[in-house]
């Protein structure tokens, strides 16, 4: 069994956010796991971008594996919606993330958070983080990490294209899936409230008591959770 990490937006380099989950991960059960590469945040050398071409990015990798565990964060969950259904999905993991319905932009399902995370157009079609420092970062997406992980965090920032964000899902990939949500009890950039409305929508849920990022702060708590799926019992390694 394989293990696919979808990282979250306005980030590229998800090997590196993953890291740190994903030793711990085969130095406890043997899987193998590994982050794709999303075209709208600049990772692919091509003239992809948005929503459908990070979806399609998804699709590849699933193509190549025979069982797989998803992992998605914050926006990686809409991704894993509009990739849709794959044969190779064994199990969805969405970690403080959204199960959208058909139609749903990732901008529509930010819209009503109390303090929305800032983010402004830089003139080229994408968009990215506005008025953050690197301690405004840490304080904001990462405040229970290290100065070192904030710092290398900050240092990964990405700009994004907008279609992305405005781009009606087409396909709600997450429904008819066994599915646990790591609600991230203190996310200081998705509330808890709006996590908890998303977690209502999978098999199952699970509260740690982490900020956005509990794969780099907490990568024992999320190792935790996949060892405890009935997936990840039933499947060979």
């Amino acid at each position: 069994m394989d293990l696919i990490f979808v990282h979250g937006a306005l980030v590229r380099d998800g090997e590196w956010w993953w890291r740190p989950t994903a030793r711990l991960l085969e130095e406890r059960t043997g899987i193998r796991s590994r982050a794709i590469a999303l075209p709208s945040c600049g990772e692919v050398p091509d003239d992809a971008r948005g929503l459908v071409a990070d979806a399609a990015a998804l699709r590849r990798a699933l193509d190549d594996v025979e069982h797989a565990v998803v992992v998605g964060h914050s926006y990686g969950g809409t991704v894993i919606a509009e990739a849709g259904h794959h044969p190779a999905i064994a199990h969805l993991v969405l970690i403080s993330s959204y199960l959208p319905e058909v139609g749903t932009t990732q901008a529509s399902i930010l819209a009503d958070e109390p303090d929305p995370v800032a983010i402004a157009p830089i003139g080229d079609g994408s968009l990215a983080l506005d008025g953050y420092d690197e301690a405004a970062f840490g304080a904001r997406f990462l405040q229970d990490g290290t100065p070192e992980e904030q710092r290398e965090a900050f240092a990964r920032l990405a700009r994004q294209h907008v279609e992305s964000f405005v781009t009606p899902t087409t396909h709600a990939g997450w429904q008819g899936v066994d599915s646990t949500y790591l609600v991230c009890a203190d996310d200081r950039s998705t509330t808890p409230a709006l996590q908890r409305r998303h977690a209502a929508r999978a098999t199952r849920a699970i509260e740690l008591p982490t900020g956005h990022h509990p794969f780099l702060t907490r990568p024992d708590l999320v190792v935790d959770a996949i060892e405890a799926l009935p997936t990840t019992e039933a499947l060979p390694v």
